[in-house]
């Protein structure tokens, strides 16, 4: 039985910290049937060796059912007919309510934000706008949109004709201006001309400000973007068009950022705009996914650029910085599991978090369940860079139970590869941190 069932009044302080819902009977006692829908995937934290449970501890029913990969677990066969209906029932309702909100005059954005929160349907047509009202590309009034999509994507144009030179033609460039100057400084002397490149601009460099080295970097990193999805990865005509949209993206990022520029991993944040804006089925908004995809992308990373600062690295607002305050977060709200970690097994929260942290855990999780998360990133009235820490929080409590039981190799492991886990459950503990000061 959980410690929380039976309280024992020789407990010490640190274990006083634990509150009493981490302690819940659901941590250890088996799931019960939901309602409407088994999770997907099996869950964790059983105690090692563990055993894989059909389910995941279950809390409140999602409203928002079925939206994984149409994948289900052994469980499935025991709902019945009644759950699967009144799974299509909820969606329809929960799609309803979306459209109902987003076909205002003038969108409400607090309500919007509750929506998001409860997690955005899986419907083409839904989402792409949800997440540009979100994050401030659509205006709410509805009788803006088609001037402000108009002058973002004519910017975005711009920016392609200025700003897309080949590498290959900067050097060129480069060449016949040097050789126009040496030719005239060599008139008489007899000495031929010699075009001097400076290292920056060198096919060979290596120099981080060179725009080879960006242009190399940026490609190998696109063509690794999610190679099990044929959308990006397929090697058809359409995979490939995606890739090239993705380095256009990047690229001008970069040369629009110069004090960032593109760090390895961008890519991975861009993905899940890309392949939501691309698959609307309004054709207009699909053929201007590349356009929709970089500006929200810059939206993206503007809560979270200090995190791809090296020179902030060891700021108050480095990488440094936020990783600490996922270990002050963990240590306020589970001291226990914080002192397991950090004092017992020396598993430094760099070791696991950084990636986390800067691709916003695109990497953690199947891509469909990502953009549930970000729903709640994007939606979340505490802004995303509070809604990441509490996620991230909350997945080290869901393993809480074998990284208490596991030494620093297996911690890190375990850490390091974030087995299959329930969103929705996620999403419900991570808001119960929300504010929440143990005793």
């Amino acid at each position: 039985m959980a410690d929380g069932a039976n309280p024992n009044p020789t407990s010490t302080p640190r274990q006083k910290a634990v509150p009493d819902w981490l302690n819940s009977p659901i941590w250890s006692a088996p799931a019960p049937t939901p309602r409407h829908r088994s999770p997907p995937r099996a869950p964790s934290p059983p105690p090692p060796p563990p055993p894989k449970p059909q389910h995941d501890p279950t809390p409140p029913p999602p409203r928002q059912p079925a939206r994984r990969d149409g994948a289900s677990s052994d469980s499935d066969s025991d709902s019945g007919g009644g759950d699967e209906g009144a799974a299509t029932s909820s969606r329809t309702h929960l799609v309803a309510e979306f459209k109902a909100a987003l076909e205002r005059k003038v969108v409400d954005l607090a309500e919007l934000r509750r929506l998001a929160c409860q997690g955005v349907p899986d419907d083409p047509a839904v989402r792409p706008v949800v997440w540009k009202l979100l994050l401030g590309y659509l205006p709410m009034d509805h009788a803006l949109w088609a001037y402000e999509l108009e002058k973002k994507r004519s910017q975005y144009s711009a920016f392609k004709d200025e700003l897309l030179v080949n590498p290959s033609e900067v050097t060129r460039r480069m060449e016949m201006t040097i050789s126009k100057r040496k030719e005239h400084n060599s008139e008489g002397t007899g000495f031929l001309p010699r075009a001097e490149i400076v290292q920056d601009e060198h096919p060979l460099s290596l120099g981080k400000t060179s725009v080879w080295n960006q242009h190399f970097q940026i490609d190998r990193d696109v063509k690794r973007t999610h190679p099990e999805m044929q959308f990006f990865n397929g090697g058809s005509s359409d995979a490939l068009s995606n890739q090239e949209s993705l380095k256009r993206i990047l690229t001008i990022f970069a040369k629009l950022n110069p004090g960032i520029r593109y760090v390895q991993g961008m890519n991975e944040v861009l993905a899940p705009l890309y392949y939501v804006f691309k698959n609307d089925p309004d054709q207009s908004n699909s053929a201007s996914a590349e356009s929709d995809a970089f500006f929200c992308f810059v939206e993206v990373l503007s809560g979270f650029r200090d995190n791809f600062c090296k020179q902030l690295d060891n700021s108050v607002v480095g990488i440094r910085s936020t990783i600490s305050k996922l270990s002050q977060l963990l240590k306020r709200h589970d001291e226990e599991l914080w002192r397991h970690l950090e004092a017992v097994t020396k598993v430094n929260p760099q070791f696991y978090a950084f990636r986390w942290i800067t691709l916003l855990l695109t990497q953690e999780f199947k891509f469909r369940d990502c953009t549930h998360l970000w729903d709640a990133l994007l939606g979340d009235p505490e802004g995303p860079q509070a809604t990441l820490l509490r996620i991230c929080c909350a997945m080290l409590i869901l393993v809480r139970r074998r990284l208490l039981a596991g030494d620093f190799t297996a911690n890190l492991k375990l850490l390091q590869n974030y087995p299959p886990t329930n969103i929705d459950h996620l999403l419900h503990i991570a808001n119960k941190l929300r504010g929440l000061v143990p005793c």
